[in-house]
């Protein structure tokens, strides 16, 4: 089940930015829509043959658009580009931290863009097609479904009616589940970015980590010779004290003192480095937590969407016994009215032959 929906909709190209919204009153300033930088990924849609461009902030979609072969991206400076969306009447615009990232979400956007224009043709290729085909094909069956004429027979009058009754209501509770299902799968694609996300970031600490890892290793040798040289250097300052005029010169002697002062500092740097680089091991581990938390939730997610299917598939199923149940409902009514039909003109010959009795 988990497998089945990351394959179904999957993230193709990934970058961070300053996520903006034009104005809609002035339709000239630009509005933050996010607070920092945040991830925007491309997606691509194999069932529907659609891509799209999302980004999540926190639990909110900060950008769900589909990118149609209209759409152009512009680059207004060397770091920041913009693009239309007419779907939902406004303007994004992503600032970016270097020039080369925004070339590449530009050569990016342009190669969805034509990947969205090809899939359109094809599409209207298949249409094309369906319609040809459907010009000599029998008319739709929907037109079985259509209620019949409403007889002047109380009984099966008012059968009908529950009949029709009970099919607006299965109807409607077969919509509002495929509508509960269309927010699980929003909240799953949701999950699916933040998920992205966190992997993409995860993947950066892990490279991260393992160099300075090295780095810390080189660093200890290199702190273990200087304080071998800042002890060395000690003892002949010492030297030089204990024999006074005897030693060598006091210039000599500032200059080891300096080196000495030199080498201190750089081993205060050399640990706070080492220090640095240990609080972003402890990021890490709480990276790793966000991460399980995601993929927790996206599965709790699954599970949700599994269940929201059960129930439309037990909802159509009670939609056809309810329409089943219909049509055996109107094969009596039309027995009955054929019953009917006997009885009048059984009435009718005998009313004209009691007519003929009292005419004689």
């Amino acid at each position: 089940m988990f497998p089945h929906h990351r394959e179904r909709e999957q993230p193709i190209f990934s970058a961070r930015a300053h996520v903006f919204q034009i104005d809609p009153a002035t339709k000239r300033n630009w509005i933050p829509a996010s607070k920092h930088a945040v991830t925007v990924s491309f997606f691509y849609d194999a069932n529907r043959n659609v891509y799209r461009i999302i980004s999540v902030g926190g639990t909110k979609a900060i950008i769900n658009c589909t990118v149609t072969p209209s759409m152009t991206f512009t680059k207004t400076s060397q770091k920041f580009g913009q693009w239309a969306d007419s779907r939902a009447n406004t303007v994004y615009g992503l600032g970016f931290a270097t020039e080369q990232q925004l070339h590449q979400f530009s050569d990016k956007f342009k190669e969805v863009k034509d990947a969205a224009r090809l899939a359109r043709e094809k599409s209207q290729d298949k249409e094309l097609a369906n319609t040809a085909l459907s010009i000599a094909a029998p008319q739709d069956l929907s037109d079985e479904l259509q209620s019949p004429p409403v007889m002047c027979v109380n009984g099966p009058e008012d059968k009908m009616f529950r009949s029709q009754s009970a099919d607006i209501t299965l109807s409607a509770e077969k919509e509002r589940i495929k509508k509960m299902l269309s927010e699980g799968s929003i909240c799953e694609m949701n999950l699916d970015a933040e998920l992205f996300t966190l992997q993409d970031s995860n993947t950066k600490l892990v490279a991260a980590l393992h160099e300075a890892n090295a780095n810390v290793e080189q660093w200890k040798k290199q702190l273990t010779a200087y304080q071998g040289e800042t002890d060395r250097l000690r003892e002949q300052v010492s030297e030089l004290e204990a024999h006074g005029g005897h030693g060598p010169s006091d210039l000599l002697k500032d200059e080891l003192t300096q080196s000495l002062e030199e080498l201190e500092a750089l081993l205060k740097a050399k640990d706070e480095e080492i220090h640095i680089l240990q609080s972003k091991k402890v990021e890490y581990h709480e990276m790793e937590h966000d991460r399980d938390e995601a993929i927790h939730r996206l599965r709790e997610t699954e599970m949700r969407n599994a269940e929201l299917e059960r129930r439309i598939q037990n909802s159509e199923q009670n939609l056809n016994n309810s329409l089943e149940d219909r049509d055996r409902m109107d094969s009596e009514i039309q027995r009955g009215i054929e019953i009917l039909d006997i009885k009048i003109f059984d009435l009718n010959d005998l009313r004209q032959s009691l007519v003929k009795l009292i005419d004689k």
